[in-house]
């Protein structure tokens, strides 16, 4: 039995049925910017491997900070015992969070940062004599992870999770702002979606612990740009009605959409920050949920008296070594040189898409570029292009999308937007 041949017998990959896996590539390495077949064919990661890799796969600082610490401490329990890879990346953190944000609970996943998320904002509730604020309210066309509870905040009709509506909590659902990023913002709230928002609130604002959802960018759900003012109103909103407001930012954190967080596009902070994905770079699975030293000390004067949560691998020290240095690799600023050349690149070399039937819209943001179609693209046409091509594109429902490293050069981009318009004229 040759290794794909186990593979397909054997092992199960996300999203698939084990009866019909389909096609694999077989991939023996990763350096920079590419991915490496067994065969010798390599395709660049357009996918930052599901949007982690912002500095590239193997990038040399990273891989020797996990080497080092391999040598001393490759995990310890962080119940009742501390070191200093998870306090020096604590300080890194701090620097770079906005001020206020400075309590950080480190967790094993980006679906498990949103869980204990949510947990904090009910037991915060809690500590507050507030008991019945046990619910959470979202918009529509949001994604939150495949864990319980995050999926209570997915969207329950066109979401991944729908299959699950029945089972799981029943969460209140806003429409999508329908606002987009760069449109003219309208004061009416009739007209800017903020009237579901102030009535829901007002109706319900007794039962919910907090507002869910991803800043400016809704990525599964549809890589859907929406406006910042939304989100400054929804927390004044929020704040009135003793709502806690939790921000999603684990696609987007670091650097995504051009600025270091997406919330730096509305210019407030959260009560509560989840983060993941490229804080160690994409070289090892890790994240965190950071709040203010209010919610923090709320929650101890809860009943419990202290979090309820602990996972076995909290602050794994390769983990924390990992991440500092991915940070540190951002402090020097040039990231934001690069992102916005990425960012103009794909607006010139995408554009041309739009012209093709099929093609509903063209959009980038930062390092995030969109070509959403009319109908759903089938996956399995950019999986068997990508040896010829040199470009592994994953596309999803009707979007093909690239969220290139940032370390992507102009040529290595170009091959990426032009696999992206041969793609979507070949969909339409």
């Amino acid at each position: 039995m040759t290794p794909l041949e186990f593979d397909a017998r054997h092992l199960w990959h996300p999203y698939t049925n084990v009866a019909d896996p389909g096609p694999m590539h077989l991939i023996d390495r990763a350096e920079g910017v590419y991915l490496f077949r067994e065969d010798g064919a390599r395709m660049i990661d357009a996918m930052s491997s599901w949007w982690c890799a912002i500095h590239g796969h193997r990038h040399p600082a990273i891989t020797a900070a996990m080497q080092q610490q391999l040598n001393y401490m490759p995990h310890v329990m962080f119940g009742g015992l501390t070191h200093k890879p998870a306090i020096e990346l604590g300080q890194k953190m701090v620097s770079m969070l906005p001020q206020g944000l400075d309590r950080i609970f480190y967790c094993d996943s980006g679906s498990v940062s949103i869980e204990v998320a949510m947990k904090m904002a009910v037991q915060y509730q809690m500590a507050h004599a507030r008991a019945g604020k046990v619910e959470f309210a979202t918009i529509r066309g949001g994604y939150h992870g495949d864990t319980w509870k995050a999926m209570s905040v997915c969207d329950p009709v066109t979401g991944m999770h729908g299959l699950f509506r029945g089972a799981l909590s029943i969460q209140h659902f806003l429409p999508r702002p329908k606002i987009r990023l760069h449109d003219d913002w309208p004061d009416d709230d009739t007209q800017n979606g903020l009237a579901d928002l102030a009535q829901l609130l007002e109706a319900k604002g007794d039962r919910i612990a907090a507002l869910v959802l991803e800043p400016v960018v809704q990525g599964t759900g549809g890589m859907y740009f929406y406006h910042p003012n939304w989100l400054r109103a929804a927390k004044a909103m929020c704040d009135a009605h003793d709502v806690l407001v939790i921000f999603d930012e684990i696609a987007t954190g670091f650097g995504r959409t051009g600025r270091l967080f997406a919330m730096d596009h509305a210019g407030f902070t959260p009560d509560i920050l989840c983060l993941g994905k490229a804080l160690t770079g994409g070289h090892i699975s890790f994240a965190a949920t950071v709040t203010s030293q209010r919610v923090a000390r709320g929650i101890g004067e809860s009943e419990a008296g202290v979090f309820m949560h602990g996972p076995t691998y909290m602050a794994n020290p390769l983990a924390c070594r990992a991440g500092t240095a991915s940070l540190t690799l951002l402090e020097d600023g040039s990231w934001q040189q690069r992102v916005a050349a990425i960012e103009a690149q794909m607006k010139a070399e995408l554009e041309p898409a739009r012209k093709f039937s099929g093609v509903v819209d063209v959009r980038v943001l930062g390092a995030i570029g969109v070509i959403e179609m009319a109908e759903t693209v089938d996956p399995r046409i950019a999986h068997e292009r990508a040896p010829q091509t040199g470009v592994w594109l994953r596309p999803f429902a009707r979007n093909i999308y690239c969220m290139p490293p940032y370390v992507v050069s102009p040529d290595e981009l170009t091959r990426v937007t032009a696999a992206m318009v041969d793609l979507a004229r070949d969909s339409g």
